[in-house]
């Protein structure tokens, strides 16, 4: 059972939004490859488990918890048969070395370990689960689930699963036949109680309404070259075609995202929109899929 389904987090949402409507800086960029790379491959891992959903098992991705006041992150966690299983996923591509408890990107960059990664993480579920009342066994590995990956002098004794790994890892899982005791389901709810919406590890940027590139965005190629033709649009660049509507609604989400402080008006979205020449279009697409608050000057959206 998918009991916490993964979903782009709100720092990568908004990199992703950002990149379209203004240049990044280098920092920012490779904060955005960075985040972008290690989303897909906790996707990647997730097809794999795909295959444990067929089990009596539950899956919890990316938790945010705390425990005395030190926050931290799990990438995946199945929980069965009153153990628990911790993933910290790696994306990592090419070749490493791992030298005197280190890991170096070849020819001799340092990276972080994700091994200490994966002890602190473990050490400080531990604590919270028995600060809860709660002390089933935990197994923690780090899973490298990049096929282009390749660790050398890789030690033995490390809880390790590598690309070449993980389908016999899943296999194995599989033939155990867990399943889910009411003390798992206690366990699974407790940390969804617990859990955190909002990460206090956000990097983003500090932008202006007035920076942004105003307009439209094809959904498929993030051009602004459209023409508006009618109900439809048409981009010049990759020639697809969209209604203008779902048009309008995917810029007022673009807007509640970026700028969740600002009130959605029919104003904001005329300016945000920037090509659409009628207001009443999206004074009708405002009072039809969102809750209108006041009147007249003071109308907003929500």
């Amino acid at each position: 059972m998918l009991y916490q389904p993964r979903t782009k987090s709100q720092e990568l949402t908004t990199l992703e939004l950002l990149s379209k409507r203004k240049n990044l800086t280098s920092q920012e960029k490779q904060l955005y490859l960075n985040l972008e790379k290690g989303y897909e491959g906790e996707k990647l891992f997730d097809r794999y488990m795909e295959e444990l959903l067929q089990s009596d098992c539950l899956i919890l991705n990316d938790l945010l918890l705390q425990v005395n006041n030190t926050t931290f992150q799990i990438d995946s966690l199945i929980i069965a048969q009153g153990k628990t299983y911790l993933y910290e996923v790696k994306n990592h591509e090419g070749d490493y070395y791992y030298q005197s408890d280190k890991f170096f990107k070849k020819p001799n960059f340092e990276v972080v370990n994700p091994l200490h990664q994966l002890s602190r993480c473990e050490s400080l579920f531990r604590q919270l689960l028995l600060k809860n009342g709660f002390n089933p066994p935990t197994h923690a590995s780090v899973v490298f689930i990049n096929p282009n990956f390749t660790l050398y002098g890789a030690p033995r004794d490390k809880p390790i699963i590598f690309p070449t790994q993980i389908e016999w890892y899943v296999n194995n899982l599989k033939a155990k036949n867990y399943k889910v005791t009411d003390r798992d389901m206690k366990i699974a709810n407790k940390l969804m109680e617990l859990h955190q919406a909002d990460t206090p590890f956000s990097q983003l940027p500090h932008f202006e309404f007035e920076q942004l590139q105003k307009g439209i965005v094809c959904s498929e190629c993030y051009s602004f070259s459209i023409v508006i033709e009618k109900s439809l649009y048409t981009c010049k660049h990759c020639h697809y075609k969209e209604k203008i509507t779902n048009a309008i609604l995917n810029a007022i989400r673009e807007l509640q995202i970026l700028f969740p402080d600002k009130k959605i008006t029919t104003n904001l979205v005329y300016d945000w929109c920037k090509g659409i020449k009628s207001k009443k279009t999206i004074s009708r697409m405002l009072n039809t899929h969102f809750k209108k608050v006041g009147e007249h000057r003071w109308t907003y959206y929500e």
